[in-house]
């Protein structure tokens, strides 16, 4: 038996997220279809992690077992084949068989994008929530600095999340604009539903000066989601990359202190 790990890029538009749902069309349900058509049996993939509907990922890892010789280079090609235009498999390398991409998972980088612009952008609408008028950029850096760390995030979380403790770890949190265009990108332990649409949303409140800097940390002390700002739109959220330890090697606490190391830097056929 083999433990084959996929590294999946998606244009989430036209999908529920990443987990299969009752009555929607997820990617999950699209990557299980195009496997099994390629090896002739069913297969069931264990992500990383899932994605709303509407969100986007350039990393998602996800890992199914087959008793199947083929080379590696045949999963991607072969997938790729089969997926439509919106979903492809950038790499697929092997993996020791207790290997999961969730519970081995170290962080990850979410980058969520915004648009400064009082015009629509009809190429920007499925990847960047657009913002009229100014914005304080240097404010919401500010308030950025005050999320990193460990926190409990009960305030920046949906109302229908159903993880059992709410407190994580922001290994860092990175406001950089680039003309029009605005990154925020987010390395953490692991996010709760929303968090980081949350985080979004509330960072344009303190730019637009409906919010200070210093108010980020009452928000978080008050563990009330009522307090804080509103969900920013899924289009603009994309997981960036999920990290993983060298295989073998113990886990470390802070993979965003270092270098990370990147998918292709594990074991198997590189990208």
């Amino acid at each position: 038996m083999r433990n084959i790990m996929l590294t999946v890029e998606y244009d989430g538009t036209n999908y529920c997220g990443w987990q299969t749902q009752p009555n929607a069309t997820s990617v999950q349900e699209i990557m299980e279809g195009a496997l099994a058509q390629m090896l002739g049996e069913p297969v069931r993939l264990h992500a990383s992690g899932r994605t709303d509907a509407g969100v986007h990922a350039l990393g998602m890892a996800a890992c199914f077992q087959t008793d199947k010789t083929m080379p590696l280079r045949a999963f991607r090609e072969g997938l790729n084949t089969l997926l439509p235009r919106d979903i492809a498999v950038r790499e697929a390398r092997e993996m020791p068989l207790d290997f999961n991409p969730r519970f081995h998972a170290q962080g990850k980088h979410y980058r969520y994008t915004f648009l400064l612009d009082d015009i629509r952008s009809p190429l920007t609408r499925h990847t960047a929530w657009r913002l009229k008028g100014k914005l304080d950029v240097e404010a919401a850096r500010r308030a950025c600095a005050e999320f990193v760390g460990e926190h409990d995030f009960a305030a920046f979380r949906a109302s229908n999340c159903a993880a059992k403790t709410t407190v994580r770890e922001i290994y860092s949190m990175d406001l950089t604009q680039d003309g029009r265009f605005l990154y925020l990108d987010v390395r953490g332990s692991g996010f709760l539903k929303n968090m980081i649409r949350v985080i979004a949303g509330t960072l344009v409140e303190v730019g637009q000066g409906k919010r200070t800097p210093e108010d980020i940390r009452q928000l978080l002390e008050g563990g009330d989601r009522r307090a804080s700002g509103q969900t920013a739109p899924p289009q603009g959220l994309c997981l960036m990359e999920v990290f993983y330890p060298e295989v073998g090697a113990e886990p470390d606490p802070h993979p965003a202190r270092r270098k990370p190391r990147r998918a292709r830097d594990l074991e198997g056929e590189g990208t």
